[in-house]
């Protein structure tokens, strides 16, 4: 391991990076940390229109996490094991937006992250609060987008509305201290999915098929994906912004920020600190 002393950074010098982190069979915990701290280098780096589109259309994308729910809840037949067959459905959208390298949110609160916690400065935090910001907003708007999309046009069939709308006042009806909690196993599960993904390699596909089908097994709460019911709800006057707002997604806003990154980003931290400060006193 090497010292860029201009910016203060932990590298892996080429012939380790060649070796470990591209063709190694199993990556020890801090070349997995060191994937991720580039690949957030790089989402920080990215221009703000590329951030907007990209975030607007994971926004969209992910309503096909809802979609794809109300499909199979609507033409499953209703035995005892629909529930886990259905949630099946909510992991399509995730699984576009993430192997689709989109913006999304809470995949954010842990790859954006390492890098601040790497370098804690208050120009990396910075950087860090104008992506979240971009990023969150750009999601908020593709969810409310497609949201009316479905509601005031012929899109989805009369036949999906009623496990549509079932659905979104499940998600959004939920006391505050609920949705925040709820909202942390899926910041975790989501974070989780970020810190797999390099060892998983071709399995990438399986796992976030497991891990988002998880968050909607357990009846977990995700601010994006729960975006797009909130808004779907919102733009037919079925909900109300107060209930939206306080109710719903700042508490699961929350839950999910302190699932992704104070609990799982702050635990994988401590896997790795002492050998990312130990090589950068070399």
């Amino acid at each position: 391991m090497t010292k860029d002393t201009s910016d203060d950074v932990i590298k892996i010098d080429k012939a380790e990076d060649s070796a470990s982190v591209t063709e190694a069979g199993k990556l020890s915990s801090k070349l997995i940390y060191e994937v991720i701290r580039r690949n957030g280098e790089e989402e920080l780096s990215r221009p703000t229109r590329s951030l907007v589109w990209s975030g607007t259309a994971a926004g969209i994308m992910i309503s096909f996490s809802v979609l794809g729910e109300a499909i199979l809840r609507t033409y499953l037949p209703d035995t005892p094991g629909r529930f886990l067959i259905e949630n099946l459905g909510y992991s399509l959208g995730f699984l576009i937006v993430i192997l689709g390298r989109m913006q999304l949110f809470t995949e954010n609160t842990i790859t954006t992250v390492v890098p601040l916690l790497v370098r804690p400065t208050m120009a990396m935090l910075m950087r860090v609060g104008r992506l979240w910001a971009i990023v969150l907003t750009a999601n908020v708007v593709g969810a409310f987008l497609i949201a009316t999309l479905y509601a005031y046009t012929s899109v989805i069939s009369d036949d999906l509305r009623p496990a549509l709308i079932a659905l979104s006042e499940h998600a959004t009806g939920m006391p505050p201290a609920q949705s925040f909690f709820r909202g942390i196993p899926a910041g975790i599960l989501v974070a989780a999915i970020v810190w797999t993904m390099p060892q998983a390699k071709e399995a990438n596909f399986f796992v976030i098929l497991t891990f988002t089908w998880l968050i909607a097994a357990g009846d977990f709460t995700h601010v994006v994906a729960g975006s797009v019911e909130m808004a779907y709800l919102m733009v037919q006057g079925m909900l109300g912004f107060e209930q939206a707002a306080f109710g719903f997604f700042l508490p699961v806003l929350a839950g999910n920020i302190v699932g992704g990154t104070v609990v799982f980003t702050l635990m994988v931290w401590g896997q790795v600190k002492d050998e990312i400060r130990s090589d950068a006193s070399e």
